[in-house]
């Protein structure tokens, strides 16, 4: 999160040297270099797609698209995680007749 953040950031406040988008060559080697990171960190998850080529695009790029993208892993990631959780706290029911014998 905090590497997504920092390069929004980065991209947002040191605007003169990203004003090009596509054509900024700082841009491409920071958003290269922040998908690659971020893909070792979380693995691969298709919200980063849309955020790499969105960050292409001149004053697009602007919107936190890195951010965005990785709040949604995170979201998806914990919806799993508590999933996970409740069908494993939860013994198996088993239904029929109880026969002493």
């Amino acid at each position: 999160m905090i590497l997504a953040v920092a390069a929004d950031a980065l991209q947002i406040f040191v605007l003169p040297l990203f004003a090009e988008g596509a054509l900024s060559p700082a841009d491409d080697v920071l958003d290269l270099a922040v998908a690659a990171i971020l893909v070792r960190l979380l693995g691969w998850h298709w919200e980063f797609l849309p955020a790499f080529v969105g960050e292409l695009v001149p004053g697009v790029d602007l919107v936190p698209f890195w951010t965005f993208a990785v709040v949604n892993v995170y979201r998806k990631w914990k919806q799993v995680v508590a999933a996970d959780d409740k069908t494993h706290s939860d013994p198996p029911v088993i239904e029929g007749e109880y026969k002493s014998s």
